[in-house]
């Protein structure tokens, strides 16, 4: 079996950062980036860190939530990597701040404006395999069958928004309201909820 890591310095993240297509990129535009405009973030599901890495990239101060104590550590041993490389690349990490413990604990006490969430999703209908690396995730953290629970909480405590990351064709979560409306990539879908 592969095991995981995380590296913020090489590899496709760091592709993405130099040709991703900055702020006009589906999930930029999810979390209400424009112009003049950068919301302050909580990653509440933090996972591999991707998603909260491009945001610091484009000027975002995120704070990333991980309760598995594996993925935290592996974050934490990656963010310590990548500040000690210098460069833009540490100036990025320096936005960057990562929390262990549970988002659904955790969020009434930090006053977000706007919250990322991007459970482990549903098994895919059809024959395409997940990645090695979303395959290994899944093997230390499961599930995350609370992901209406946790999506409700942020619901209640974000101040302007809060972003579901989803499959393109799952069905939504049950028991949350509809989204306000959503920004679609090639396999992944951004439902956004205004708040406030």
């Amino acid at each position: 079996m592969n095991s995981l890591r995380i590296d913020f310095t090489t590899g496709s993240i760091a592709h993405r950062r130099r040709f991703g297509g900055g702020r006009g990129q589906a999930l930029p535009r999810a979390v209400g980036m424009k112009p003049g405009k950068t919301p302050r973030i909580i990653d509440a599901t933090a996972g591999l860190g991707r998603d909260a890495f491009l945001l610091a990239s484009l000027g975002a101060q995120v704070t990333l939530i991980e309760r598995s104590d594996q993925m935290h550590g592996l974050l934490a041993d990656a963010l310590t990597r990548a500040r000690a490389s210098g460069g833009d690349v540490a100036e990025i990490i320096n936005r960057m701040t990562l929390l262990h413990g549970d988002a659904k604990d955790l969020l009434a006490g930090l006053s977000p404006e706007v919250i990322l969430i991007d459970p482990m999703h549903p098994p895919r209908k059809g024959s395409a395999l997940v990645k090695q690396d979303m395959r290994l995730i899944r093997d230390i953290v499961g599930t995350d069958p609370d992901a209406g629970e946790l999506m409700a909480v942020a619901l209640d405590c974000a101040s302007k928004r809060v972003v579901l990351k989803w499959p393109q064709k799952a069905d939504p979560i049950s028991g949350i309201r509809a989204a306000s409306h959503q920004i679609s990539g090639k396999s992944t879908r951004y439902d956004v909820f205004m708040c406030g």
